[in-house]
């Protein structure tokens, strides 16, 4: 019975003491958790000597990595004597970098570095197969590798540059360039009307979009043969037998400077004004049949109707297809390669075609390196001020 009366006494002993020890873990809780600011996020919660392994980690690893990739670009250019017969000690300095960068993310930012994990994947891609790319061109642009030359290549500083600002056949490349850019305002102005029409209520409309865009279903190379080099041919060409009928003794279509041109320019627009046609075709049906109704409605005719109101609402597509239209055009070369080969003496060269013949057909990598990476800051500079110009433009009108 004394047993009984004792356990009962120490079990209501327990029962007082347990709040009291849950208050006291609560205070101690509490009293801990008002050490830190109110507005920490998960970066402050992180311990600093975490924060310096995460830094550390990817310090080395990246120190590592271009060391690695100064020995071996060192030895290749025999400037020095220690260095790996190939390169794959750096795909696997790269992929560790990888990896440590990784982790050190975790480390650093804990579950904003594990979110930050997703997009490794995609920036390793890219530093592969682009800024690497990139980098090691501006190198071969300043050797003097040529194909053909069993010495190798070497570094020969700016003399390829100074050779590109005295080659004429470059500079007309150029002036080529500027003519087939111009020639998207006369591709627009035809593909806009192909747009209007085939957004008009009229018979077989189904039918002729797929024609009109069937162009663009074709190879520019396929397009290059079936016009180019049949329908052009100047001997037993149909279109050189019409222009025979027409007064045109010798219709050589590619024989003068000025005439291969406007030829490369037509069939590049034959190819490609499709593109921009189903475009601006899109924004029209995307355009509100209330707003045009309105405008007819107030006395507009059909000219004022397009003037003050279609256009102004195309612009914004019109200058989203226009400055695509351009960066294709910027790359111009399968069909003056496959018609023409640049000729008659360059007139019809375009950058990108330049640049193959100088890796065809003089085998010269350096020279030819160099003119693409000029012509490359030349497009991003060019392409930089179109877009500022195009949204300035487009706010003015607005």
């Amino acid at each position: 019975m004394v047993r009984r009366q004792r356990r009962t006494t120490l079990d209501r002993l327990r029962l007082i003491e347990e709040p009291s020890k849950r208050a006291r873990f609560v205070t101690d809780q509490t009293s801990t958790a008002n050490q830190w600011p109110a507005d920490a996020g998960a970066y402050d919660l992180i311990s600093p000597a975490r924060k310096r392994l995460g830094w550390a980690l990817m310090a080395a690893a990246t120190l590592g990595l271009l060391a690695i990739i100064v020995i071996e670009i060192l030895y290749k250019t025999e400037a020095g004597t220690v260095g790996f017969e190939t390169w794959r000690p750096v795909v696997y300095a790269y992929v560790l970098w990888g990896v440590a960068l990784g982790v050190g993310q975790v480390l650093m930012r804990g579950e904003d570095g594990q979110r930050a994990l997703f997009l490794l994947p995609a920036l390793l891609f890219t530093i592969a197969m682009v800024i690497f790319p990139t980098l090691f061109g501006f190198y071969i642009a300043l050797t003097d590798w040529n194909l053909s030359s069993f010495s190798g290549r070497k570094f020969n500083g700016l003399d390829n540059f100074w050779q590109m600002l005295g080659d004429p056949y470059y500079r007309n490349a150029l002036f080529n360039m500027v003519l087939y850019v111009l020639a998207v305002l006369v591709e627009y102005v035809i593909a806009f009307g192909l747009a209007l029409l085939l957004n008009a209520q009229i018979r077989a409309r189904k039918f002729f979009r797929v024609v009109f865009l069937m162009p663009l279903m074709l190879s520019p190379v396929a397009v290059s043969w079936m016009i180019g080099k049949s329908l052009m041919e100047y001997r037993f060409g149909p279109a050189a037998t019409l222009a025979r009928h027409l007064g045109w003794e010798n219709p050589a279509f590619f024989s003068d400077p000025i005439i291969a041109r406007i030829s490369i320019m037509i069939l590049d627009a034959w190819t490609f004004i499709p593109f921009m046609m189903i475009m601006l075709l899109a924004g029209l049906q995307a355009m509100s049949r209330e707003v045009l109704e309105a405008a007819r409605v107030d006395g507009a005719n059909a000219w004022q109707t397009f003037w003050q109101v279609t256009f102004p609402l195309m612009l914004p597509v019109s200058v989203t297809a226009v400055i695509l239209r351009i960066i294709f055009k910027l790359k111009l070369a399968d069909i003056i390669i496959t018609v023409t080969s640049g000729g008659p003496g360059g007139a019809t060269d375009s950058v990108s075609s330049f640049i193959y013949r100088e890796y065809r057909d003089r085998s010269n990598v350096g020279y030819g390196t160099m003119l693409a990476m000029a012509y490359l800051v030349i497009i991003v500079v060019f392409v930089t001020w179109l877009l500022k110009i195009a949204n300035r433009f487009v706010r003015n009108v607005n």
